[in-house]
C-alpha cells in the first residue's frame, strides 16, 4: 500500500467537476484508491465518496492505492491534483 498526503490549495476546494475527473482517472486502474480526510476514508472510484468529504481550502487529505498498479495509480492521481489546480 502506498499513501501520500496533499495540501489543497484551489479557492474551491474539492468541488464536483475535480471529483468526478479524479473518479474518472480512478477508474483507469485496477488498484483501490481511497481518500483520506479528518477521521474519513472514501473511494475515489465513486464521485459521491470525495463529494461527501466537503473538503475545502487549505485542507490536508491523503491519498491511499493498494494494489498491482499502485505507483502508476498514485501518480496518475497526483498529476490529476496537478492538472486540476487542487494542490500547487
Amino acid at each position: 500500500m502506498l499513501q501520500k498526503t496533499f495540501f489543497i490549495t484551489s479557492e474551491e476546494g474539492l468541488d464536483a467537476r475535480a471529483a468526478f475527473l479524479l473518479e474518472k482517472k480512478a477508474n483507469a486502474f485496477v488498484s483501490e484508491i481511497s481518500l483520506g480526510y479528518k477521521e474519513y476514508k472514501v473511494n475515489v472510484k465513486s464521485i459521491l465518496g470525495p463529494m461527501s468529504l466537503g473538503i475545502r481550502k487549505n485542507s490536508e487529505v491523503t491519498v491511499f492505492v493498494n494494489g498491482s498498479d499502485e505507483q502508476e495509480a498514485l501518480s496518475g492521481i497526483e498529476d490529476s491534483f496537478k492538472e486540476l489546480s487542487l494542490v500547487e
